[in-house]
């Protein structure tokens, strides 16, 4: 099911790593026109416009986009108490590691009466998009808010497609979560028009603007938030999801086919790769996937994935050889089950999590284990991060200088301007000691 790439004896040196990489082939997922036109439509023809989206993608309508909270409210009210329990834990999980990365105001001195603050501020709106479609993500409402709610963003507007199922509403677990959250700002919407609506707002429903829009999404919604990146802050265009594990022999062949077959259930085009150095390893492993994905509930799904370009078994010839191929991947997440697992975590150059040991699987993250699972994909993790408090703050610098710590300087800053021919820098500074205006 899985094909192997023997990588043992390559010069890693000699050419392009890159190109021999498996990758899912995107030729044919780039949908930027299509999505810039149902963008256009509703910033024309607002609320009218993403009900006839519904109908016509989500094969429903909703009686009215914005949805009455109290309906939120109702649907916590059937939410089984398992359920709510666990939706609970991920709550308080997630917003205690999340606080980690909310980062102090610090000042510095520079010379006596010369200072600079930096803080981190807050966007004021935030829109957050929880996809429908194959499953039902009550852990994406999780992780998009609560991150938004660390970092102190006053006003979220949750976005999410009505399902057919569900008298054409939003789907009630995701009802529910929201009011957990409380967050009462609701609308029935979905695909590249939902992101356009809160990028541009939809006055006939009361929708403003957002100032960041995050959440993952199918390849229309990630085209459209490509499209409005600029007017608005994103998170990341996410794509399938990717699971890398680096092994060794030590490793259980069971936890680690478990871990492959566990992400390639999301999605056909999930990318699912183990790097090892044994051979004899891989083909157990191998042989674990296999039988794995037959018996498993979306096995046809994660057959297709598994069987895919995009994963593979890799033999490379030493660890070292394992963690450039991962770091050239940079993928989503990445397991590292090998003897001294913390020390190859601190070599790992480009992945959205990194999962260390034999009992830290990604299922963990996805969930419960307190880290936020929306990340990179696509091999964005070389320089993007995933998503954190950070992702709705901005960092602002407040500059103070004294009469005198503005002359100490003005010398140097008269050079400087003037070298750049722009001379009205230097005498915005000179004019302020000019003899008998000097305050």
């Amino acid at each position: 099911m899985m094909r192997t790439l023997d990588w043992r004896g390559v010069n890693f040196a000699e050419g392009s790593l890159q190109a021999q990489l498996p990758r899912v082939d995107t030729a044919d997922l780039d949908v930027s026109e299509a999505a810039a036109e149902l963008i256009d439509q509703v910033r024309r023809g607002g609320s009218s416009a993403l009900l006839e989206q519904s109908e016509r993608f989500d094969g429903t309508a909703p009686r009215a986009v914005r949805l009455d909270p109290a309906v939120a409210r109702a649907a916590l009210g059937t939410l089984a108490p398992q359920l709510r329990e666990a939706i609970e834990l991920s709550i308080e999980r997630v917003r205690r590691a999340s606080a980690l990365q909310v980062p102090e105001s610090r000042s510095v001195e520079l010379a006596p009466g010369a200072s600079i603050t930096q803080r981190f501020v807050p966007v004021d709106r935030a829109g957050v998009y929880v996809p429908g479609g194959k499953a039902v993500y009550p852990s994406s409402v999780v992780m998009n808010v609560v991150a938004a709610q660390v970092a102190g963003v006053s006003s979220i507007a949750l976005a999410s497609p009505p399902q057919a199922d569900w008298e054409a509403q939003i789907h009630p677990t995701i009802l529910a979560t929201a009011a957990l959250l409380d967050v009462d700002e609701l609308y029935q919407m979905g695909g590249a028009g939902a992101v356009g609506a809160l990028a541009y707002g939809v006055g006939d429903i009361g929708l403003d603007a957002v100032s960041v829009i995050t959440g993952p999404g199918n390849r229309y919604v990630a085209a459209a938030k490509r499209l409005v990146k600029g007017v608005v802050g994103i998170d990341s265009e996410a794509g399938p999801t990717e699971i890398v594990v680096i092994a060794d022999s030590r490793a259980p062949i069971e936890s680690v086919a478990a871990d492959l077959v566990s992400q390639a259930e999301h999605d056909e085009l999930a990318q699912a790769i183990l790097i090892t150095t044994d051979a004899d390893y891989a083909e157990a492993v191998a042989e674990s996937v296999s039988r794995r994905a037959k018996a498993t509930s979306h096995s046809d799904r994660a057959t297709t994935a598994l069987s895919g370009p995009q994963s593979a078994i890799i033999l490379v010839d030493s660890l070292e050889q394992a963690v450039l191929v991962s770091d050239a991947l940079a993928p989503e997440h990445l397991e590292i089950l090998t003897e001294n697992a913390r020390d190859v975590a601190v070599s790992i150059r480009h992945a959205g999590a990194i999962f260390v040991g034999a009992d830290t699987p990604v299922s963990a993250g996805d969930y419960l284990a307190g880290s936020n699972h929306v990340l990179p994909t696509g091999g964005r993790a070389s320089f993007q991060s995933g998503l954190s408090a950070l992702t709705f703050l901005r960092p602002q610098q407040i500059v103070e200088y004294s009469h005198d710590a503005l002359r100490d300087i003005s010398g140097p800053l008269g050079v400087f301007a003037r070298a750049e021919n722009l001379p009205a820098h230097a005498e915005a500074v000179e004019a302020r000691f000019v003899e008998g205006e000097e305050h």
